[in-house]
C-alpha cells in the first residue's frame, strides 16, 4: 500500500479546505450563515464590489467611538439598525471582509448586540457595542459598519466600512473621527494612565486632588514660583501668544524623598481644572510618548511625571527601545510652541536628569528645589497634621518638639503625630488627649539610634547628592541599605515599587 501522492495530497487538502467553509457557511438547514445572508442582502450585488475599509484604534477609544456612534446614528438623514454578532468561544474573530465573502468563518449568529459597559466619566459608563453591524442608510446609499472590540484572543479595537467607494467610505471614518475628538470622554478629567505590554496605554478616571493652597508647606517663595510657571501660564494664555510667546514648559520639582513634590502635584492637578490631567508613575513611564500625543489631542493637558529617576535609563517599549527619558525629551520637543501642555516632573535625583536635560535646553524651563522644612514650615506641618488630633501643647512644647526634628521630612512629622496618638491609646482609649509625653515618647522612639531604616525609609538622612553614580538602588534606598548592613552584616534585599498617585 502506497501513500499519496504529493498532488492527490494537495488536491484532498483543498476539498476539505472548500467543505469546512462550506460548513461554516451554512447553517442546519443548508442555507447561507445568517450573519452573512444579512450582509449580503442588505448591499445587494453592486454593495458587494466595493473594498472594506478598517481601521484600528487604541482600545482606551472603544468609549469614544461609541459615544460617536451614538450621535452619528440619530442624524435626521440616517437610518441605522444594529444587530449583535456572537461567536461561538474559542473561535477567532472575524472581519468585515469575511462577512462578504462568506468563506472562512466561524458558526456565527444573530443576537442581541453584546455589550461591555465602560466609563465615560467619574462615576458614569456607558454600554459599548463589543461585535455588531450598523446597517446604515444615508446620503451615501446603502453601507455596512462593523464594530469588533476586545475579545479573549485579540486586545484590539477597531471599526469597519463596506458597500461605499473608498473616498465614500474614508468621509465615515473622518466623521467618526471628528465625532470623537469633540465628544471625548476624557477631555478635562484627571487620568490614571498604565502602560500596556505593547508599549500603549490604558486610562481610568481619578479623583480630582482636594489639596488646599495652605495645605502646601512650602517657603512663599517657591510657592509663588511653582504657581506663576504652572498656572500663571494658564491664566495669561491669550495674551502669552498674542505677544508670541510658547505655552509648551515643563516644571521640574527636585529635593529629597518625602519634603512634599507629590503634595505640591496635587495641589497644582486640583488648581488646573480646565485641563486634561494625566498622571503617570513607575511603569507606565514607559508609555510616555503614546501619553505625550494623546495630551496633545486633548489639550489643554498637563502631563504629570512622578519618580522620573527610577525609570529615566530603562529601556522603552518603542522599536528603538531608548532609554525612557529620552523618549521623555522627545515627547517634549514633539509638541507644538502654542501648544498649551505643561510637562511637571517630580525627582530624588536631579543629579541623573541634569545632564540629559542640560543637553536638551528649552524642555524644562524652570527647576524648583523642595527642600528639608526648616523650622517655620516643621511649625506648620505639624499643626497641618495635627488638626484632627486633639493635640494639648503649648507654645514652649511645640518650640522644643520643631527643634529636635530638625533636619526631618514632612513624611517623617507626619509619622510622629499617628504614632504620637498611638501613644495616647496606649494608656487610655478611646481616645482622650495627645499631650507632650506622648510626642516626647514617639519623638525619642523614632530618633533612637536603632531607627536608622526607618528614618531612611521616612526620608530622613538620604541625600541624594551622596548617592553613587548610577543610582544603585534607587532614590531613597542608600541610608537604609548602609544601615541595614551594618545592623546584619547581610546585603538587603529591596524590591522597589512604584508609588500610586493618590491623595
Amino acid at each position: 500500500m502506497t501513500g499519496a501522492s504529493p498532488d492527490d495530497a494537495r488536491e484532498f487538502a483543498a476539498a476539505f479546505r472548500s467543505f469546512l467553509n462550506w460548513v461554516h457557511a451554512q447553517d442546519e438547514g443548508g442555507t447561507r450563515n445568517e450573519v452573512v445572508a444579512l450582509v449580503a442582502d442588505f448591499l445587494g450585488p453592486d454593495g458587494l464590489a466595493f473594498s472594506v475599509l478598517t481601521r484600528g484604534l487604541p482600545v482606551f477609544e472603544h468609549v469614544n467611538l461609541q459615544t460617536a456612534l451614538d450621535s452619528w446614528s440619530v442624524h435626521p438623514s440616517r437610518s441605522v439598525a444594529v444587530h449583535g454578532v456572537t461567536i461561538p468561544p474559542h473561535f477567532g474573530s472575524v472581519g468585515l471582509q469575511q462577512l462578504l465573502m462568506g468563506e472562512g468563518i466561524p458558526p456565527l449568529r444573530l443576537s442581541a448586540p453584546p455589550l461591555v459597559d465602560l466609563p465615560n466619566g467619574p462615576g458614569s459608563t456607558l454600554a459599548c457595542l463589543l461585535r455588531a453591524v450598523l446597517l446604515v442608510t444615508d446620503e451615501r446609499g446603502r453601507y455596512v459598519v462593523m464594530v469588533a472590540g476586545p475579545s479573549e484572543h485579540e486586545q484590539s479595537l477597531s471599526v469597519e466600512v463596506a458597500g461605499l467607494a473608498v473616498q465614500d467610505a474614508q468621509s465615515v471614518l473622518a466623521e467618526l473621527d471628528t465625532l470623537r475628538s469633540t465628544l471625548n470622554v476624557y477631555r478635562g478629567h484627571v487620568l490614571d494612565v498604565s502602560g500596556t505590554p505593547m508599549g500603549g496605554v490604558a486610562l481610568a478616571f481619578a479623583d480630582v486632588p482636594a489639596t488646599r493652597r495652605e495645605d502646601v508647606v512650602l517657603p512663599a517663595a517657591v510657592l509663588a514660583r511653582v504657581e506663576r510657571h504652572a498656572l500663571g501660564v494658564s491664566t495669561h494664555r491669550a495674551e502669552l501668544l498674542a505677544a508670541g510667546q510658547h505655552l509648551k514648559r515643563g516644571l521640574l520639582l527636585y529635593g529629597p524623598p518625602g519634603t512634599g513634590k507629590t503634595h505640591t502635584t496635587r495641589y497644582l492637578v486640583g488648581q488646573m481644572s480646565g485641563y486634561t490631567r494625566l498622571l503617570l508613575t513607575g511603569r507606565a513611564l514607559h508609555a510616555v510618548g503614546s501619553a505625550a500625543e494623546l495630551a496633545r489631542d486633548l489639550q489643554p493637558a498637563v502631563m504629570v511625571l512622578e519618580d522620573v529617576d527610577l525609570v529615566a535609563e530603562d529601556r522603552s517599549f518603542g522599536p528603538g527601545s531608548s532609554p525612557v527619558l529620552f523618549d521623555l525629551l522627545d515627547a517634549m520637543d514633539g509638541a507644538a510652541p502654542d501648544a498649551d501642555l505643561l510637562f511637571l516632573l517630580t525627582t530624588n535625583r536631579s543629579d541623573l536628569l541634569e545632564p540629559a536635560l542640560a543637553a536638551r535646553p528649552g524642555r524644562v524651563d524652570v527647576a524648583v528645589e523642595i527642600g528639608l522644612p526648616d523650622s517655620d514650615a516643621r511649625r506648620r506641618l505639624l499643626a497641618l497634621y495635627g488638626r484632627a488630633v486633639p493635640l494639648r501643647l503649648s507654645e514652649t512644647e511645640v518650640d522644643e518638639i520643631v527643634a529636635r526634628a530638625e533636619g526631618v521630612t514632612a513624611s517623617f512629622l507626619k509619622e510622629l503625630l499617628r504614632r504620637s496618638v498611638l501613644e495616647s491609646l496606649h494608656e487610655v482609649s478611646p481616645l482622650g488627649s495627645v499631650e507632650v509625653r506622648h510626642v516626647s515618647a514617639a519623638l525619642d522612639d523614632l530618633l533612637d539610634s536603632t531607627q536608622q531604616v526607618t528614618r531612611s525609609l521616612l526620608g530622613v538622612g538620604n541625600d541624594p547628592s551622596e548617592l553613587p553614580p548610577g543610582g544603585g538602588l534607587g532614590p531613597g534606598t542608600s541610608g537604609a541599605w548602609t544601615a541595614y548592613t551594618a545592623m546584619t552584616g547581610a546585603p538587603m534585599s529591596v524590591s522597589m515599587r512604584s508609588r500610586h498617585f493618590r491623595p
